[in-house]
């Protein structure tokens, strides 16, 4: 799935926890200071699967639970490095995520949790350029593999 979204042209992100009603100032739904954290106001930023869908394409557009266009990556890049762990320069296309350490990259996805134990390695297969079949029932033998 990386390879498909750093081939995408745009990837959407729905916030499906997030709303936006018309009175909604964009600056303060996104400005951690003023507002609850974009993590606390989205489950999606905790998903290990997102994780590649952050990173992998050029341009992600996030959009809210009535389809609304929230912003761009590039729009949230200092929030998303705050919540995330995800540089900065990652995230705006600015330094290839390749260029940071395994141990870095683990970190990106630390916190992030997944539906089923085995996804917990799957999701970070391409954040570290691997290839190799899924096994689903095979638990936390997914990370020695």
């Amino acid at each position: 799935m990386f390879h498909y979204y750093a081939l995408a042209t745009v990837c959407y992100a729905y916030l499906r926890d997030v709303p936006l009603s018309k009175d909604d100032d964009l600056a303060d739904l996104f400005y951690i200071r003023r507002q609850r954290s974009f993590q606390q106001r989205s489950k999606w930023h905790n998903r290990g699967w997102t994780l590649q869908e952050l990173v992998a394409p050029r341009h992600v557009l996030f959009l809210s639970q009535t389809w609304g266009v929230l912003g761009s990556k590039a729009d949230f890049a200092i929030s998303l490095e705050y919540i995330t762990g995800v540089p900065e320069q990652v995230l705006r296309m600015e330094d290839n995520f390749a260029n940071f350490s395994i141990a870095q990259r683990m970190s990106w996805a630390a916190t992030r949790v997944t539906t089923r134990i085995e996804d917990e390695a799957y999701c970070l297969l391409g954040i570290f350029g691997i290839n190799m079949p899924t096994l689903y029932g095979e638990g936390r033998n997914a990370f020695r593999r």
